[in-house]
């Protein structure tokens, strides 16, 4: 993850490239040591403001248990629980979820958000939520996203919401970056999940924009894909 002082973001966000760049990660180099590298290049990465597209999606939604899947250093996880719900916040990264616990003492929320260090390719949180929420779920290291948002979707409640946004397309303005970055769209990333036919609801699947700024601080227009899927009750 690496900083843009726009917006949080998330895993592998190419929101970053121009502004800063990843370190290449070192051959079989785990996906634990590559982010505590990461997190440890810069006191602060993340803005601290939760995610635009999941602010719009959740605005109307009552609140109850919410899971944050790379929370990074808890902008969205701090946001849910400061609007009512009771927030699991998970990251790879040990230092992403120490500074995401200081934010959510320093805001009053700390008793609203229990944090977990998961890598999600091998291990899930327990329980089940109306709420999950994967922001910019990709890394330049091992993840196993597919599986990761098939078990998301499998611990849903029934009537709760399924909440996936993807960088639709890379920026001009990009570097490239130094692994296979691909951009499918909203009914690619479905496919690839095979969810139950009649279990889901299809509230939102489309590419929206958004706004933001290029490196050198001029307006510009980001698409993201946005998914959001309710369970059958």
């Amino acid at each position: 993850m690496l900083a843009d002082p726009t917006n949080v973001g998330k895993v592998g966000s190419m929101e970053h490239e121009g502004r800063a760049s990843m370190h290449t990660p070192a051959p079989d180099q785990d996906a634990k040591g590559y982010w505590e590298a990461h997190y440890g290049e810069r006191e602060r990465i993340w803005s601290g403001r939760v995610n635009v597209q999941l602010a719009t999606v959740v605005a109307d939604l009552p609140p109850g248990r919410a899971l944050d899947l790379g929370c990074g250093e808890g902008g969205d996880a701090v946001w849910l629980a400061e609007k009512g719900w009771q927030v699991t916040a998970v990251d790879v990264s040990e230092t992403a979820i120490e500074r995401a616990a200081a934010a959510a003492e320093a805001r009053g929320v700390g008793d609203r958000i229990e944090f977990e260090r998961h890598d999600l390719s091998d291990s899930f949180p327990d329980g089940r939520f109306d709420l999950i929420s994967a922001q910019f779920l990709h890394s330049t290291v091992r993840l196993e996203r597919p599986q990761i948002l098939r078990t998301a979707a499998a611990a849903v409640q029934p009537g709760g919401v399924l909440v996936i946004v993807d960088h639709a397309a890379a920026p001009p303005f990009s570097k490239k970056v130094p692994h296979d970055h691909p951009f499918p769209r909203p009914e690619e990333v479905l496919a690839e999940l095979a969810l139950p036919d009649g279990e889901w609801e299809r509230v939102r699947v489309e590419v929206v924009d958004r706004d933001g700024t290029d490196p050198d601080g001029r307006p510009f227009t980001w698409q993201d894909n946005l998914m959001v899927l309710r369970r059958a009750h």
